[in-house]
């Protein structure tokens, strides 16, 4: 028997579940980046297996947030420069 509160399909690839990926990907986040960040990783993890098209704009919405966020911190910050393969 599926275990839908637990351990739903669509959060689970493999051996891998959503909120494991969540936990080690916003380890040492704060609060705002932390929440958005795991916002964009359920939704982009979802959206094929759940709601398609509109889990991957809330994806883009938290993103956007996480990036205006970050973009108002750095002011006059320079990004650290990379390079093409």
């Amino acid at each position: 028997m599926a275990d839908n509160v637990h351990h739903p399909a669509h959060y689970t690839a493999g051996p891998i579940e959503c909120i494991d990926a969540i936990d080690a990907a916003t380890t040492g986040l704060n609060g705002p980046e932390a929440y958005n960040t795991g916002q964009v990783i359920k939704y982009i993890w979802r959206w094929k297996r759940k709601n398609g098209l509109e889990d991957l704009r809330k994806c883009r919405w938290y993103l956007d947030r996480l990036i205006t966020k970050l973009e108002g911190e750095s002011d006059g910050v320079q990004e650290p420069q990379t390079t093409s393969p």
